[in-house]
Protein backbone atom coordinates (compact mmCIF):
# COMPACT_ATOMS: atom_id res chain seq x y z
CA UNK A 1 0.00 0.00 0.00
CA UNK A 2 1.28 3.53 -0.85
CA UNK A 3 2.38 5.56 1.95
CA UNK A 4 3.10 9.20 1.63
CA UNK A 5 7.02 9.77 3.10
CA UNK A 6 8.78 12.69 4.24
CA UNK A 7 12.57 12.14 4.37
CA UNK A 8 14.94 14.94 6.31
CA UNK A 9 18.08 15.25 4.50
CA UNK A 10 16.61 13.86 1.27
CA UNK A 11 19.32 15.05 -1.08
CA UNK A 12 22.02 13.99 0.83
CA UNK A 13 24.69 10.75 0.32
CA UNK A 14 22.43 8.11 2.21
CA UNK A 15 18.87 9.88 2.06
CA UNK A 16 19.15 9.98 -2.04
CA UNK A 17 19.38 6.08 -2.23
CA UNK A 18 16.49 6.23 0.21
CA UNK A 19 14.06 8.52 -1.75
CA UNK A 20 15.02 6.66 -4.98
CA UNK A 21 13.90 2.95 -2.80
CA UNK A 22 10.68 4.41 -1.15
CA UNK A 23 9.69 5.92 -4.98
CA UNK A 24 10.50 2.41 -6.54
CA UNK A 25 8.66 0.64 -3.32
CA UNK A 26 5.23 3.23 -5.00
CA UNK A 27 5.45 5.84 -2.88
CA UNK A 28 5.24 9.55 -2.55
CA UNK A 29 7.88 11.10 -1.18
CA UNK A 30 8.77 14.24 0.15
CA UNK A 31 12.08 15.29 0.29
CA UNK A 32 13.12 17.78 2.74
CA UNK A 33 16.51 19.19 2.78
CA UNK A 34 18.22 22.30 2.92
CA UNK A 35 21.57 22.04 1.05
CA UNK A 36 24.10 22.09 3.87
CA UNK A 37 25.13 19.08 2.94
CA UNK A 38 23.32 17.48 0.29
CA UNK A 39 23.34 18.01 -3.43
CA UNK A 40 20.23 18.73 -5.72
CA UNK A 41 22.49 16.31 -8.48
CA UNK A 42 21.82 13.45 -5.89
CA UNK A 43 18.20 13.89 -6.80
CA UNK A 44 17.61 15.58 -9.75
CA UNK A 45 16.96 12.38 -11.97
CA UNK A 46 14.10 12.17 -9.58
CA UNK A 47 12.15 15.61 -9.96
CA UNK A 48 10.34 14.43 -13.11
CA UNK A 49 8.95 11.61 -10.76
CA UNK A 50 5.27 12.70 -10.46
CA UNK A 51 5.42 10.97 -6.92
CA UNK A 52 8.79 13.09 -5.88
CA UNK A 53 8.24 16.37 -3.99
CA UNK A 54 11.63 18.73 -3.64
CA UNK A 55 11.44 21.31 -0.30
CA UNK A 56 14.15 23.41 0.61
CA UNK A 57 13.69 23.77 4.58
CA UNK A 58 16.09 23.53 7.74
CA UNK A 59 14.28 21.28 10.29
CA UNK A 60 15.54 23.13 12.93
CA UNK A 61 12.32 25.39 12.21
CA UNK A 62 8.92 23.73 12.23
CA UNK A 63 7.60 21.99 9.26
CA UNK A 64 3.66 20.92 8.44
CA UNK A 65 2.26 18.23 6.67
CA UNK A 66 0.34 15.14 6.38
CA UNK A 67 2.61 11.96 6.14
CA UNK A 68 2.59 8.12 6.69
CA UNK A 69 6.13 7.89 7.96
CA UNK A 70 8.80 10.16 8.18
CA UNK A 71 13.06 9.22 7.74
CA UNK A 72 15.22 11.57 9.42
CA UNK A 73 18.17 11.39 8.48
CA UNK A 74 18.99 15.24 8.36
CA UNK A 75 22.44 16.03 10.13
CA UNK A 76 26.26 16.85 8.52
CA UNK A 77 27.31 12.99 9.12
CA UNK A 78 31.49 14.19 8.48
CA UNK A 79 33.64 15.43 11.17
CA UNK A 80 34.56 18.63 8.90
CA UNK A 81 31.19 19.25 8.48
CA UNK A 82 29.54 18.50 11.59
CA UNK A 83 32.54 20.42 13.28
CA UNK A 84 32.13 23.32 10.89
CA UNK A 85 29.13 24.83 12.63
CA UNK A 86 29.00 22.95 16.28
CA UNK A 87 26.40 24.46 17.58
CA UNK A 88 23.85 23.94 14.33
CA UNK A 89 24.87 20.54 14.20
CA UNK A 90 23.59 20.10 17.48
CA UNK A 91 20.69 22.33 17.40
CA UNK A 92 19.49 20.07 14.21
CA UNK A 93 20.02 16.76 16.18
CA UNK A 94 17.97 18.40 19.37
CA UNK A 95 15.31 21.08 17.68
CA UNK A 96 14.98 19.30 14.59
CA UNK A 97 14.30 16.07 16.29
CA UNK A 98 11.77 18.01 18.72
CA UNK A 99 9.71 19.07 16.00
CA UNK A 100 10.16 15.95 13.62
CA UNK A 101 8.63 14.16 16.63
CA UNK A 102 6.25 16.88 17.12
CA UNK A 103 4.77 16.07 13.40
CA UNK A 104 5.10 12.14 13.91
CA UNK A 105 2.56 12.83 17.31
CA UNK A 106 0.48 15.50 14.98
CA UNK A 107 0.25 13.05 11.99
CA UNK A 108 -0.01 9.50 13.92
CA UNK A 109 3.46 8.84 11.72
CA UNK A 110 6.02 6.25 12.21
CA UNK A 111 8.87 8.06 12.61
CA UNK A 112 12.89 6.13 12.11
CA UNK A 113 15.98 8.51 13.43
CA UNK A 114 19.11 7.99 11.84
CA UNK A 115 21.74 7.76 14.70
CA UNK A 116 24.67 6.72 14.43
CA UNK A 117 27.77 4.60 15.89
CA UNK A 118 29.30 7.66 17.12
CA UNK A 119 27.05 7.45 19.91
CA UNK A 120 29.84 4.56 21.27
CA UNK A 121 32.08 7.04 20.86
CA UNK A 122 35.68 5.21 21.78
CA UNK A 123 34.14 1.95 22.75
CA UNK A 124 35.94 -0.07 25.18
CA UNK A 125 33.77 -2.93 24.06
CA UNK A 126 34.28 -4.52 20.70
CA UNK A 127 32.36 -5.25 18.71
CA UNK A 128 29.73 -2.73 19.41
CA UNK A 129 26.01 -4.48 20.93
CA UNK A 130 23.23 -2.08 20.96
CA UNK A 131 23.32 -2.72 25.28
CA UNK A 132 26.63 -0.99 25.35
CA UNK A 133 26.03 2.45 26.50
CA UNK A 134 29.60 4.25 25.08
CA UNK A 135 32.44 6.14 25.98
CA UNK A 136 31.72 9.70 24.89
CA UNK A 137 33.92 12.92 25.65
CA UNK A 138 31.09 15.39 26.24
CA UNK A 139 33.38 18.33 25.88
CA UNK A 140 35.22 17.45 23.11
CA UNK A 141 35.57 18.17 19.42
CA UNK A 142 33.15 15.29 18.09
CA UNK A 143 30.59 15.89 21.12
CA UNK A 144 28.19 18.27 19.36
CA UNK A 145 27.60 15.30 16.72
CA UNK A 146 28.06 12.42 19.46
CA UNK A 147 26.10 13.85 22.09
CA UNK A 148 23.54 15.91 19.79
CA UNK A 149 22.71 11.88 18.50
CA UNK A 150 23.09 10.28 21.92
CA UNK A 151 20.35 12.87 22.64
CA UNK A 152 17.87 12.63 19.39
CA UNK A 153 17.89 8.85 20.93
CA UNK A 154 16.93 10.10 24.34
CA UNK A 155 13.56 11.93 22.75
CA UNK A 156 13.02 9.71 20.59
CA UNK A 157 12.08 7.12 23.66
CA UNK A 158 10.61 9.89 25.72
CA UNK A 159 8.33 10.42 23.05
CA UNK A 160 7.41 7.05 22.39
CA UNK A 161 6.77 6.34 26.15
CA UNK A 162 5.18 9.70 27.26
CA UNK A 163 2.99 10.16 23.72
CA UNK A 164 2.83 6.61 22.47
CA UNK A 165 5.12 8.06 19.27
CA UNK A 166 5.73 4.75 16.98
CA UNK A 167 9.51 5.50 16.86
CA UNK A 168 12.55 3.50 15.72
CA UNK A 169 16.06 4.15 15.72
CA UNK A 170 19.02 2.78 14.10
CA UNK A 171 22.81 3.22 14.06
CA UNK A 172 24.48 3.67 10.98
CA UNK A 173 28.08 2.39 10.94
CA UNK A 174 30.48 3.43 8.35
CA UNK A 175 28.58 3.31 5.30
CA UNK A 176 29.79 4.48 1.24
CA UNK A 177 28.59 4.12 -2.22
CA UNK A 178 27.96 6.92 -4.90
CA UNK A 179 26.49 10.42 -4.23
CA UNK A 180 29.16 10.54 -1.33
CA UNK A 181 30.42 13.91 -1.09
CA UNK A 182 33.66 14.59 -3.16
CA UNK A 183 35.04 16.52 -0.06
CA UNK A 184 33.51 15.25 2.87
CA UNK A 185 36.25 14.51 4.24
CA UNK A 186 35.63 10.83 5.08
CA UNK A 187 37.99 7.90 5.12
CA UNK A 188 36.30 5.90 1.50
CA UNK A 189 35.81 9.19 -0.15
CA UNK A 190 38.98 11.09 0.63
CA UNK A 191 41.14 7.77 -0.48
CA UNK A 192 39.40 7.62 -2.77
CA UNK A 193 39.95 11.00 -4.78
CA UNK A 194 43.32 10.62 -3.19
CA UNK A 195 44.07 7.54 -5.50
CA UNK A 196 42.40 8.76 -8.93
CA UNK A 197 44.50 11.71 -8.26
CA UNK A 198 47.66 9.79 -7.75
CA UNK A 199 48.00 12.41 -4.78
CA UNK A 200 49.13 11.17 -1.51
CA UNK A 201 46.65 9.41 0.76
CA UNK A 202 46.64 10.20 4.04
CA UNK A 203 46.45 8.65 7.17
CA UNK A 204 45.72 10.16 10.83
CA UNK A 205 47.66 8.10 13.20
CA UNK A 206 49.51 5.10 12.52
CA UNK A 207 46.19 3.61 10.33
CA UNK A 208 45.95 0.62 12.95
CA UNK A 209 42.57 1.93 13.79
CA UNK A 210 39.89 -0.09 12.64
CA UNK A 211 36.36 0.83 10.93
CA UNK A 212 33.73 -1.66 9.11
CA UNK A 213 32.49 -0.70 5.75
CA UNK A 214 28.59 -1.10 4.67
CA UNK A 215 27.52 -0.51 1.02
CA UNK A 216 24.63 1.91 0.79
CA UNK A 217 22.10 -0.35 -0.98
CA UNK A 218 22.26 -2.59 2.49
CA UNK A 219 22.17 -0.07 4.47
CA UNK A 220 19.11 1.35 2.48
CA UNK A 221 17.78 -1.88 2.83
CA UNK A 222 18.03 -2.63 6.44
CA UNK A 223 16.81 0.95 7.32
CA UNK A 224 13.25 0.05 4.88
CA UNK A 225 13.36 -3.13 7.47
CA UNK A 226 13.24 -1.41 10.16
CA UNK A 227 10.65 1.29 9.16
CA UNK A 228 7.78 -1.84 7.98
CA UNK A 229 8.72 -4.05 10.80
CA UNK A 230 5.57 -5.77 11.77
CA UNK A 231 7.11 -6.92 15.33
CA UNK A 232 7.42 -3.13 16.52
CA UNK A 233 10.77 -3.70 17.41
CA UNK A 234 11.66 -0.08 18.00
CA UNK A 235 14.98 -0.81 18.47
CA UNK A 236 18.01 0.67 18.55
CA UNK A 237 18.93 -1.29 16.41
CA UNK A 238 23.28 -1.52 14.65
CA UNK A 239 23.12 -1.24 10.95
CA UNK A 240 26.62 -2.04 9.43
CA UNK A 241 29.08 -4.20 8.05
CA UNK A 242 30.66 -6.64 10.78
CA UNK A 243 33.60 -7.18 8.13
CA UNK A 244 36.35 -5.09 9.74
CA UNK A 245 39.73 -4.04 8.25
CA UNK A 246 42.02 -1.66 9.69
CA UNK A 247 42.73 1.82 8.06
CA UNK A 248 46.16 1.26 6.42
CA UNK A 249 44.86 -2.00 4.93
CA UNK A 250 41.84 0.07 3.07
CA UNK A 251 44.32 2.43 1.88
CA UNK A 252 46.35 -0.76 0.23
CA UNK A 253 43.48 -2.06 -1.23
CA UNK A 254 42.42 1.40 -2.53
CA UNK A 255 45.72 1.96 -4.10
CA UNK A 256 45.32 -1.73 -5.92
CA UNK A 257 41.93 -1.33 -7.26
CA UNK A 258 42.47 2.17 -8.79
CA UNK A 259 45.65 1.01 -10.13
CA UNK A 260 47.29 4.37 -8.44
CA UNK A 261 50.72 5.61 -8.12
CA UNK A 262 49.59 7.30 -4.96
CA UNK A 263 51.86 7.24 -1.81
CA UNK A 264 50.69 6.77 1.70
CA UNK A 265 51.42 9.64 4.40
CA UNK A 266 51.15 9.91 8.05
CA UNK A 267 49.28 12.69 9.86
CA UNK A 268 48.35 12.94 14.15
CA UNK A 269 45.23 11.48 14.58
CA UNK A 270 42.61 14.13 15.18
CA UNK A 271 41.20 14.18 18.81
CA UNK A 272 38.57 12.00 20.35
CA UNK A 273 38.66 9.71 16.89
CA UNK A 274 37.48 6.28 17.73
CA UNK A 275 40.29 3.81 17.60
CA UNK A 276 37.77 0.53 16.76
CA UNK A 277 34.35 0.33 14.77
CA UNK A 278 33.06 -2.96 14.30
CA UNK A 279 29.23 -3.11 14.52
CA UNK A 280 27.80 -6.51 16.52
CA UNK A 281 24.67 -6.87 14.09
CA UNK A 282 22.93 -10.24 15.85
CA UNK A 283 19.56 -8.14 16.59
CA UNK A 284 19.44 -6.89 12.85
CA UNK A 285 19.91 -10.51 12.18
CA UNK A 286 17.03 -11.66 14.10
CA UNK A 287 14.82 -8.96 14.22
CA UNK A 288 14.86 -8.07 10.78
CA UNK A 289 16.31 -11.03 8.86
CA UNK A 290 19.15 -8.29 7.47
CA UNK A 291 22.64 -8.33 6.85
CA UNK A 292 25.25 -7.15 4.48
CA UNK A 293 25.07 -8.95 0.99
CA UNK A 294 27.45 -6.64 -1.38
CA UNK A 295 31.22 -7.60 -1.01
CA UNK A 296 33.62 -4.42 -0.16
CA UNK A 297 34.66 -5.04 -3.56
CA UNK A 298 31.97 -5.03 -5.36
CA UNK A 299 30.45 -2.04 -3.84
CA UNK A 300 34.05 -0.06 -4.02
CA UNK A 301 34.27 -0.60 -7.54
CA UNK A 302 30.74 1.25 -8.10
CA UNK A 303 32.33 3.98 -5.84
CA UNK A 304 35.02 4.44 -7.58
CA UNK A 305 33.74 4.89 -11.31
CA UNK A 306 31.47 7.24 -9.62
CA UNK A 307 34.24 9.58 -8.10
CA UNK A 308 36.40 8.68 -11.45
CA UNK A 309 33.35 10.15 -13.35
CA UNK A 310 33.01 12.78 -10.90
CA UNK A 311 36.37 13.88 -11.39
CA UNK A 312 36.26 14.37 -14.92
CA UNK A 313 33.21 16.22 -14.94
CA UNK A 314 34.89 18.64 -12.60
CA UNK A 315 38.04 19.12 -14.96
Amino acid sequence: MSKRVLVTGGAGFIGSHLCERLLQDGNDVICLDNFFTGSKDNIRHLLKNDHFELVRHDITKEYFAEVDQIYNMACPASPPHYQYNAIKTIKTSVIGVTHMLGLAKRCRATILQASTSEVYGDPKVHPQREDYWGNVNPIGIRSCYDEGKRCAETLMMDYHRQNGVDTRIIRIFNTYGPNMDMNDGRVVSNFIVQALQNHDITIYGDGSQTRSFCYVSDLVEGIVRMMNNPQKFIGPVNLGNPSERTILDFAKLIIEMTNSNSKIVYKPLPGDDPTQRKPDISLAKKELDWEPKVDIREGLTKTIEYFDRKIKENK
